[in-house]
C-alpha cells in the first residue's frame, strides 16, 4: 500500500506565503479535501441492485456524493473469493473508506483491517468480539421493524397462516425472522406461522417456490428477508393473488397492489452517516453504532397506507411508542425467542 508522505520545508519565504494562502483560502481547501475523499463499497453477492441492503447501501453513497462533495464507488462481489480481492483493489487505489456489505463480507473486513492497519473501513450488519481500530461497525435493530411487520401480518391475515423466507441462517436474517415472530405472536396468538430458509441470497426462482408451497399451505402474507430470494416470493404473491412484506427498502413499487408493507433497515442512513463522520474527522474506529427507531434506522414505509387500514397503522404507531420507551422488548435470536416466549 502506498502511504502519503509530508514534506516540512522550512524557509521563512515558504511560510509566510502558506500562511497568507491558508489565511484567504481556508474555504476553497475544505471544498477540495471533501472533493478528494473517495469513498468504496464491496458488495456482498446480491449485487449492487438486489433491491436490498447492498441498493440501501449504495443509496447512501449516492446521497454522500450529493451533499458531502465526496467520490463514491463499488466494486461487486460474484462470489465468496472476490471479497479479498475487491478489498486489495481498493485499498492499492487509496481510497479513504472501504464499506463492506453483509454478515459473509465480514472475515475479509478484519483480516483487511489488520494487514492495512492505515486504511478505514466500515462493515455493514456485522461485528466482532473486539472492533479493530480502524473499523466503524454498522448494526440495526431489524427484530424491531420485524416485530412492527408481524404486527401488521397478524392484523391483516383472512387465514390466520401467515409465513417467513430466510435467505441463510445468518444473525443478520434471524433478528428479522424472531422479531417478526414476537410481532405475530403478541398480536395474535392464534396465527400460525410457517418458516423455511433458501439458503441463498439470489435464487429467485426458490424464493418463488417456496412461497408456492406456503400459499399451498393456506399461508396467506409472506415476510421474506431475503435478498433476491424475496422478489421470488413477491412474484409469487403477485401470481397466487396473495400479499407479501418488503425488506430493507420499501418494495412496494415492484408490486404495489400486493406488498402490504415493508420491514424497512435503513443502511443508507448508517453508511451516510459514516461518510459524514469521516469527512469531518471524527471517524469511529473501534465501535459499533447500533441504529434503531430512535435514530431513524428501522420501521416501516408511508406507503403502507395503501393496502393497510388506518385502525391497524395507528396500532403500529403504538407499539414504535412503546419499543423506544422500552416497553416491548424484542428477540433477535433464538435463545432470546425461546425465554421471551415463556
Amino acid at each position: 500500500m502506498k502511504f502519503k508522505k509530508v514534506v516540512a520545508l522550512a524557509t521563512t519565504a515558504i511560510l509566510s506565503t502558506s500562511l497568507l494562502v491558508g489565511c484567504s483560502g481556508s474555504k476553497s481547501e475544505s471544498d477540495d479535501k471533501k472533493k478528494d475523499v473517495t469513498i468504496a463499497m464491496v458488495t456482498d453477492t446480491g449485487g449492487v441492485n438486489d433491491l436490498s441492503f447492498n441498493q440501501s447501501a449504495w443509496e447512501g453513497l449516492q446521497r454522500a456524493e450529493k451533499e458531502l462533495g465526496v467520490k463514491v464507488k463499488y466494486l461487486e462481489s460474484h462470489k465468496d473469493s472476490d471479497y479479498m480481492s475487491n478489498i486489495e483493489t481498493l485499498v492499492d487505489e487509496e481510497v479513504d473508506l472501504i464499506v463492506g456489505v453483509g454478515f459473509k463480507i465480514a472475515p475479509a473486513i478484519e483480516d483487511s483491517a489488520k494487514l492495512f492497519p492505515e486504511q478505514k473501513f466500515a462493515i455493514v450488519d456485522a461485528t466482532y468480539d473486539k472492533v479493530p481500530e480502524n473499523v466503524k461497525s454498522i448494526l440495526f435493530n431489524a427484530q424491531e421493524a420485524g416485530y412492527l411487520v408481524g404486527a401488521v401480518a397478524a392484523k391483516m391475515t383472512k387465514t390466520n397462516n401467515v409465513g417467513f423466507i430466510g435467505g441463510v441462517e445468518i444473525p443478520s436474517v434471524q433478528t428479522f425472522e424472531y422479531g417478526y415472530l414476537k410481532g405475530v405472536e403478541d398480536t395474535n396468538p392464534e396465527v400460525t406461522v410457517q418458516r423455511q430458509y433458501a439458503n441463498s441470497f439470489t435464487d429467485s426462482a426458490k424464493g418463488k417456490a417456496i412461497a408456492q408451497q406456503m400459499h399451498n399451505k393456506n399461508a396467506d402474507i409472506i415476510f421474506a428477508a431475503a435478498g433476491g430470494v424475496g422478489t421470488g416470493a413477491i412474484e409469487a404473491a403477485r401470481e397466487n393473488n396473495k400479499f407479501a412484506i418488503g425488506v430493507d427498502r420499501d418494495q412496494s413499487n415492484e408490486a404495489p397492489d400486493n406488498i402490504l408493507t415493508s420491514a424497512i433497515k435503513r443502511v443508507d442512513v448508517g453508511v451516510f452517516e459514516t461518510v459524514k463522520e469521516l469527512v469531518e474527522d471524527k471517524f469511529p474506529g473501534g465501535t459499533s453504532k447500533v441504529y434503531g427507531l430512535e435514530e431513524d434506522g428501522i420501521g416501516i414505509p408511508d406507503t403502507t397506507s395503501k393496502l393497510v387500514p388506518q385502525e391497524i397503522i395507528d396500532y403500529v404507531k403504538e407499539i414504535e411508542g412503546k419499543l423506544k420507551k422500552g416497553e416491548i422488548k424484542v428477540p433477535g435470536t433464538p435463545e432470546e425467542y425461546k425465554e421471551m416466549s415463556k
